[in-house]
């Protein structure tokens, strides 16, 4: 449904309704074919199938051709009917007069000012003949500002009567709510408006000035001796004459501290000093480049000024007892600016000329404040605590993520499936643990050991995997450089201490014997031939057995 104002209401909220018998909402069309030809036709109604009026005569017009008759010599002519009535919420719509005007308001508690002046706008609205007041926002005026007096009909007596737009013109008061205001001005529209309608306006006057403001723009008076020294001069003399100072800050004390570098900048024109930041390429600092913008740095503060807080309160040239001048900057020294402490290593060409030349210094030597680098630490592992292997433990110190340790290429290459196999029994004290026989193996490639427990029916042990396959040290060796069983260490007889268990070698295979004598200059003598006497030994039983 299509809300539509209705004719003779204002154009306001609520003064529209919609029409619940439009159905019909398409648009009509304009283009057409008539006999094979395409032509475009004026539409009469529009959505809704509402009248159209553009291109048609009004009611007006269409009353004057139909009271139109040719004038003749012998008759008057009719008179034309009289124009539409327009309401004034239409032809006022939107339109206001705007008048510049201000009041006084007294200050009773203040031993500054007696009274203030507050500048106003009075805007008058001609569709309804409402007035509103408008105070202009004053940034940090104190004053609550704005809307002064909402829109509404604004009483001129005690009769009931409203100011109407005749009673306004400039140079005159109006009283509104007990408070005058003076009205000294209006905008052009508002000038035309009233000149038409033939109000003769009063010129217009200058809006008054508020006493405190203005004596907030003079300047204060100052009871100081003028000096004798002329600014201008030294300005006009060491103009774009700058001392450069290189200096450096030690900050190692505090957290993420370091010495960082400065450039001290003296200008000789009006005694001012600037701190620039050496900032250097990924230093990780935020990209600020002057540290103390360009001012007068005080050095000495006189008595009664030292115990004032100086995080809020200016410092003015009656606190200051003595400035820094050029003569605090030397190289080699070490100067302190609020508070804190920098180190003058070097200045540049300049102001080594103009130190020897103006006071007298001999040549500034060349301080050298770079760092040298710290000694080398040396890495020392900490002590193995016995858990898995010392090489695996060892890369946790080397890297975040550890690595494999590195392995010996050609070792495993060589003795791949190069295993050597022996047979022992369990030494123990307990009775049930006599008789128990174990397979060792020892693997060449990784130099580990695994044991084996052949099941024996009714022994009360499960058998099978004793040891998974792991590094034996021996007892009694350093855990931080642990010494392990090898091929030379297994001969017959040998006891080997497995993790608090005891073996006794018994026996071994022949490719044990065969392996050792074929690298016999890399095992003890002693060790193979432990195994020959064996094999020797135990040849004939094995003949006499097969007899």
């Amino acid at each position: 449904m299509v809300s539509k104002p209705v004719h003779g209401l204002p154009l306001l909220p609520g003064y529209s309704f919609s029409d619940p018998t439009k159905t019909s909402f398409q648009r009509n069309q304009i283009f057409g074919y008539r006999n094979g030809y395409p032509y475009s036709r004026m539409p009469k109604v529009g959505v809704g199938k509402e009248s159209l009026h553009v291109n048609q005569l009004s009611q007006t017009e269409l009353d004057d051709l139909t009271n139109k008759i040719p004038i003749l010599t012998y008759q008057e002519p009719k008179q034309c009917p009289p124009s539409e009535f327009i309401p004034a919420h239409v032809a006022f719509d939107k339109k206001l007069l705007r008048f510049d005007a201000y009041f006084q308001e007294d200050v009773p508690q203040s031993t500054e000012e007696h009274y203030r002046i507050r500048k106003v706008r009075i805007y008058y609205y001609l569709e309804d003949d409402s007035m509103s007041v408008m105070e202009p926002v004053v940034d940090n005026s104190g004053i609550p500002q704005g809307k002064f007096i909402k829109r509404q009909r604004l009483p001129k007596n005690d009769r009931g009567d409203c100011y109407h737009w005749k009673d306004l013109n400039r140079g005159i008061n109006i009283t509104i709510y007990g408070k005058t205001f003076r009205i000294v001005d209006c905008d052009p529209f508002t000038e035309v408006f009233l000149e038409s309608q033939g109000i003769e306006l009063n010129p217009p006057e200058k809006m008054a000035l508020d006493p405190y403001t203005e004596l907030r723009k003079s300047p204060l008076r100052v009871f100081v001796t003028p000096s004798d020294f002329d600014e201008f001069k030294q300005f006009l003399i060491f103009d774009k004459k700058v001392l450069r100072f290189y200096a450096i800050w030690d900050d190692t004390d505090s957290m993420f501290g370091k010495n960082l570098h400065y450039v001290i900048h003296y200008y000789l024109a009006d005694d001012t000093v600037e701190i620039r930041e050496v900032h250097e390429r990924n230093d990780g600092r935020d990209p600020f480049p002057v540290l103390l913008k360009r001012q007068r740095l005080p050095k000495v503060l006189v008595g009664n000024s030292k115990d004032s807080p100086p995080c809020f309160l200016e410092i003015s040239h009656q606190d200051v007892q003595e400035w820094f001048s050029a003569k605090d900057f030397v190289v080699g020294q070490p100067v302190t600016i609020l508070g804190r402490t920098f180190f003058i290593y070097d200045c540049d060409k300049f102001t080594r000329d103009f130190y020897r030349d103006k006071f007298g210094f001999p040549e500034f030597p060349t301080i050298d404040v770079s760092q040298k680098p710290p000694p080398p630490i040396k890495q020392v592992l900490p002590p193995y605590n016995g858990f898995g292997f010392i090489e695996d433990s060892a890369q946790n110190c080397f890297a975040l993520i550890p690595r494999n340790p590195p392995k010996d290429i050609i070792k495993m290459l060589t003795n791949e499936q190069k295993v050597l196999r022996y047979m022992a029994v369990l030494e123990s004290p307990i009775p049930e643990d006599q008789g128990r026989h174990f397979i060792f193996s020892y693997f060449l490639a990784s130099e580990m050991v695994s044991i084996f427990e052949p099941p024996v029916r009714n022994s009360g042990f499960f058998g099978g995997k004793f040891l998974t396959k792991t590094k034996i040290a021996k007892p009694g060796s350093c855990l931080d450089n642990p010494s392990f069983y090898g091929p030379g260490d297994f001969y017959i007889g040998a006891l080997i201490e497995v993790f608090g268990h005891r073996f006794i070698i018994k026996d071994a295979d022949e490719y044990v014997l065969k392996f050792l004598e074929s690298n016999a200059k890399d095992y003890p003598p002693s060790t193979i031939l432990s195994l020959k006497n064996h094999f020797l030994n135990r040849k004939p039983e094995t003949k006499e057995l097969d007899s």
